[in-house]
């Protein structure tokens, strides 16, 4: 985890929820407002007994407050992957399975204590008051964004209502935010927890982005999704100024070592938390747990202050890893294998030897009051993926469009286009969505089982579809990305990182079973190692 530069401040933390106020009319509310008045929310007694049961506290809370219950699952399996961390805050003070959270810019659980009457105490350590308290939290933001009891039942209807629980700094940070949660939905979980399994089904999802439309993902080349210029499959999204320092390494200082760290947040959580200039930290890479996604906030020139000892921050590169040190679901081989490959990347660019001098833990700086990346962090495995025979085949990439015959396959029901400039090549494929999979398959010759990143292009236009299923075919089965092709084409969108098995056959398809609206496109994908 990460902790400031200079030595006369204390440290701090990252949080899973983000501290920043975010207003940017998807509810018509300020993000940090105080609770509103519900409109039709029955009196709130305490949560009914669970009997240990996690699933039942999730049944009872989105029952009470008219919550869709699989929501609430996504959102707090997005925060925490459901641990309450027996009642201890995150560094900004968010507590429970659903991060209810009591800072200055971020009030969730004073607006739990006050919407159910519950005792704090027992919203910060019992989980079941934890949900009910999200959850009320949840309606009442309904309720200020005018939501009827129809509209309610309709989960697609609830974007800017997670988008306002998130707090996020940005817009393009607070569409991650979101679109984490309502990934999570599309593809569905089952979470094995202390408290007992909670499942959510898979669905299809087509969320009500409202204002967030239209803005940049993270990772596309408009705003501050831009991709990185020192390492190209970063996305970029810049920390502000105020939490690092300005230089010119290597002229000004050598590097010497890489510190892994780990976030105790979520992803979006520490980027967003890089742009507070109230949070006097950073890191310059974050790597997602769920696919091995990398986002840059520092460039590598500069000092980000990560390390809490200048001499090592000035040395270093920081990297940190979404999850908490005491949960051992976060670290993914997914997760293993993307860090591995950019440490590996650094030690070359750098000249840092690849030992375990060189490349340490946060716990090992001198002075560190801190223990990430903590005992479930797989340094053997790590270092083998950094050094050893796992070591993935330099720059293999392919790319595979549509006009392909050999290796592009789709049924007559896809017509052809030429119409877009931003097309990849001389023209696409479309099709309208129906409740049936009809893909567009893409067949790829991967060389080694191992760690991809799967790229699209594809154009962007008004009437294309706001949900278009991209299947990635895994070791472990079928995985589903969707995308909003109304925005951010005509540049290699990243789908994620993901283990593909080794042979030559389909590995990505384009479905047209979606509830999205609006034209589905099959332009082209782009496969490489990492």
């Amino acid at each position: 985890m990460t902790v400031r530069n200079p030595q006369s401040r204390p440290s701090h933390l990252l949080g899973a929820t983000l501290i920043a106020s975010l207003a940017i009319g998807l509810t018509g509310q300020p993000a940090l407002a105080g609770p509103s008045a519900p409109v039709d929310r029955p009196a709130a007694p305490a949560p009914a007994a669970v009997n240990g049961s996690l699933a039942a506290a999730f049944d009872a809370a989105a029952a009470r407050y008219d919550v869709p219950r699989d929501l609430l699952v996504a959102l707090g399996y997005a925060e925490t992957h459901l641990d309450g961390h027996a009642g201890a805050p995150s560094a900004s003070g968010g507590y429970g399975v659903m991060h209810l959270t009591s800072n200055p810019k971020l009030r969730t659980l004073d607006e739990a204590a006050a919407l159910t009457g519950l005792d704090r105490d027992a919203l910060r350590t019992d989980s079941a008051a934890n949900v009910a308290g999200a959850a009320a939290v949840l309606r009442s933001y309904a309720d200020a964004a005018g939501l009827t009891a129809a509209q309610r039942r309709d989960v697609d209807r609830w974007y800017g209502t997670v988008v306002r629980y998130g707090g996020a700094s940005t817009p393009a940070v607070a569409r991650l935010y979101a679109d984490t949660v309502y990934d999570l939905l599309g593809s569905g979980l089952d979470a094995a927890t202390a408290e007992g399994p909670v499942r959510v089904p898979a669905r299809k999802v087509a969320p009500d982005r409202g204002a967030l439309r239209d803005v940049a993902p993270v990772g596309s080349t408009d705003g501050m999704g831009i991709m990185s210029t020192d390492y190209g499959p970063a996305a970029w999204a810049p920390a502000h100024s105020a939490n690092y320092t300005a230089s010119s390494r290597e002229s000004s200082y050598p590097i010497n070592y890489v510190v892994i760290h780990v976030t105790q947040g979520s992803y979006a959580g520490a980027i967003s938390w890089f742009q507070n200039p109230a949070s006097q930290v950073s890191a310059h890479y974050t790597i997602r747990s769920s696919d091995g996604a990398v986002t840059q906030s520092v460039r590598e020139k500069d000092i980000a202050w990560h390390a809490g000892n200048w001499t090592y921050n000035t040395q270093s590169i920081g990297i940190e890893h979404e999850g908490y040190v005491s949960q051992a679901s976060w670290f993914t081989d997914a997760m293993y294998r993307s860090s591995a490959a950019l440490t590996r990347h650094l030690c070359d660019r750098y000249g840092i030897p690849k030992t375990r001098t060189r490349i340490i833990g946060h716990n090992q700086v001198p002075g560190a009051t801190h223990t990430d990346p903590g005992p479930h962090w797989n340094w053997t495995y790590y270092m083998e993926l950094v050094t050893g025979s796992t070591t993935p085949p330099s720059g293999w990439s392919q790319t595979v469009d549509n006009s392909a015959a050999d290796r592009f396959t789709a049924s007559a029901n896809w017509g052809t286009s030429s119409y877009s400039g931003q097309k990849q090549g001389a023209d696409y494929r479309f099709a309208n969505p129906v409740e049936s999979s009809d893909p567009a398959w893409y067949k790829v010759n991967i060389p080694e089982t191992g760690s991809y990143r799967v790229d699209a292009w594809y154009p962007a236009d008004p009437g294309y579809n706001s949900s278009a299923p991209y299947i990635i075919a895994t070791t472990t089965g079928n995985q589903t990305v969707y995308v909003d092709q109304r925005s951010g084409g005509g540049v290699w969108r990243t789908l994620g990182t993901f283990t593909l098995a080794a042979g030559d056959g389909n590995k990505v398809a384009v479905s047209r079973w979606t509830g999205g609206t609006g034209l589905i496109i099959a332009d082209a994908i782009r496969v490489s190692r990492v």
